[in-house]
């Protein structure tokens, strides 16, 4: 597993990767950059933006001082387990080789690992999070892990369903989530890409797309639609109906339209900050009550001074 050392920095500017677990007897390797390939369908996303090009100047700086961790796939290449951004990193600096560390692993084993060291980064969208629960409990599943250990079987019926029980346990006990949290982050994924894109994109809300997942993939391309034509974004009570009619076989287009069309009651906006977002600016002496309270003043400061300056 990767971990954060006190200081949380990678040496590299990556926050997916911090500190290696290294196993005793490991030793680290030099391998050419051409001979790494990235893990097969891995749900993270490598995008070449600023953060990207931070990453890319530290390595030029520095080099790669964290070890990716791979496993071999065939004669000469290595699958990349963990660090698929500093691989990228890499290749944009134009480096040749990096420092990595081999480890024989099975299909299942290495998708739980390429999970878990993905999963310590700070910042994840929704879609990938959602695959990666989803990637890490099927393969739980496939290996067929005792998950059942502590409950005693009473029939053949009930001990597969006790098994996708105690695997979802597991997954959502090492992700800090609860198991309907799990749940409703794997439901993402029944979601068509265009629907799936908007919820990373933060233009429709979570709850509302968990609900609309439960739609036939027509129905969604339907819902989609319907959404363009009437230029508006699903409630969650809206979500909720559709989910309904679709399960009696009503969800039509009209329908879908005439739902999306309906005035929407005025609901006070409630906005919320992550606590990460919001210490950065604040002394780190400050408790949260101290933050609260100073940003409750921010908007009368503000008004008064947009009252003694106004525009002009």
């Amino acid at each position: 597993m990767i971990k954060k050392d006190s200081s949380g920095n990678a040496g590299i500017g990556d926050n997916e990767n911090i500190m290696t677990d290294r196993k005793e007897g490991e030793i680290i390797v030099k391998l050419p950059v051409k001979s790494l390939v990235p893990f097969y369908d891995h749900p993270f996303k490598v995008i070449d933006n600023e953060a990207m090009l931070r990453i890319c100047e530290s390595v030029s700086q520095v080099g790669v001082m964290v070890p990716l961790i791979v496993r071999p796939v065939s004669e000469g290449y290595y699958e990349v387990i963990s660090g698929h951004r500093r691989l990228r990193a890499a290749e944009l600096a134009g480096i040749t080789e990096l420092p990595a560390i081999v480890r024989e692993m099975d299909d299942d084993g290495a998708v739980i690992a390429m999970v878990d060291a993905n999963l310590q980064r700070e910042e994840l969208l929704p879609s990938e999070r959602a695959w990666a629960y989803r990637m890490k409990l099927d393969a739980i599943k496939h290996q067929g892990i005792r998950t059942d250990m502590e409950v005693k079987r009473t029939s053949g019926q009930v001990g597969p369903k006790l098994k996708g029980q105690r695997s979802n346990k597991i997954v959502a006990d090492q992700a800090g989530e609860s198991v309907k949290q799990v749940q409703r982050y794997i439901r993402l994924t029944y979601l068509i890409p265009e629907l799936l894109e908007m919820v990373d994109r933060k233009e429709m809300a979570f709850s509302p797309a968990v609900e609309l997942s439960y739609l036939s993939e027509r129905e969604q391309r339907d819902f989609l639609s319907a959404m363009s034509y009437t230029q508006n974004m699903p409630s969650l009570s809206q979500a909720q109906r559709l989910k309904r009619l679709a399960s009696d076989g009503r969800s039509t287009f009209d329908v879908m339209c005439s739902i999306m069309s309906e005035e929407k009651k005025d609901i006070p906006d409630n906005i919320t900050f992550k606590g990460e977002e919001l210490r950065k600016y604040f002394p780190k002496s400050y408790t949260t009550r101290q933050m609260e309270n100073t940003i409750i003043k921010l908007p009368g400061q503000w008004q008064g001074k947009r009252e003694r300056y106004p525009e002009r």
